[in-house]
């Protein structure tokens, strides 16, 4: 369907778009004075980037290439806007975090716990709105690999975020405790 693949050139150059920001928001952190990532923290950062590989790379023959839904308007529309509404909620939550963000579990100089804005919604609105990115994202595709994909991210920003729970517990202690009773961690009124 031509359409489709107009649509996926548009989504492909809005993730590049996400990650050129992603990249010079990286380089505006603050200090890191500690790290407790492990090789668990470091596996699933690698299993996100297969994951993003498996949903943006076109080219991925055989089985995987088969579609899993019907290509219509509505199905390709709506993938776009979950793509858009994950982008947005990711960019939020990575701007609102500034300098205190890190792509593993880190300590920042004057670190401090961030609960407004889109973390008043939910935790971890970066991984909340990688994964609506991922699921839009297959379904503007629809095939296999991208499905795939989106079930590895569904598995590992839930993984990662639990991994990052003992950090946040032992540097704010009743504080963080007191957040996570009050903020559901990926998706809003449920987990």
């Amino acid at each position: 369907m031509q359409t489709t693949a107009g649509i996926f050139e548009i989504i492909t150059w809005l993730w590049i778009g996400t990650f050129i920001i992603w990249a010079i928001g990286s380089l505006v952190t603050k200090q890191t004075i500690g790290s407790s990532s492990d090789w668990q923290s470091r596996l699933s950062v690698w299993v996100i980037g297969l994951s993003w590989w498996l949903l943006l790379d076109r080219r991925i023959p055989g089985v995987l290439a088969t579609s899993f839904v019907p290509m219509s308007l509505p199905v390709i529309y709506g993938g776009v806007a979950l793509t858009v509404a994950g982008l947005v909620l990711a960019l939020w939550g990575r701007f609102y975090l500034g300098g205190n963000w890190s792509a593993q579990v880190e300590l920042k100089r004057d670190h401090r716990l961030i609960r407004t804005h889109p973390y008043a919604i939910v935790r971890h609105p970066i991984y909340s709105g990688f994964m609506l990115v991922a699921l839009g994202t297959a379904f503007v595709c629809g095939e296999l690999h991208e499905l795939l994909a989106f079930v590895l991210i569904l598995i590992s920003w839930p993984w990662k975020s639990r991994l990052e729970e003992a950090f946040p517990v032992a540097q704010f202690g009743a504080e963080y405790d007191q957040y996570r009773q009050q903020v559901k961690g990926l998706i809003l009124f449920v987990w």
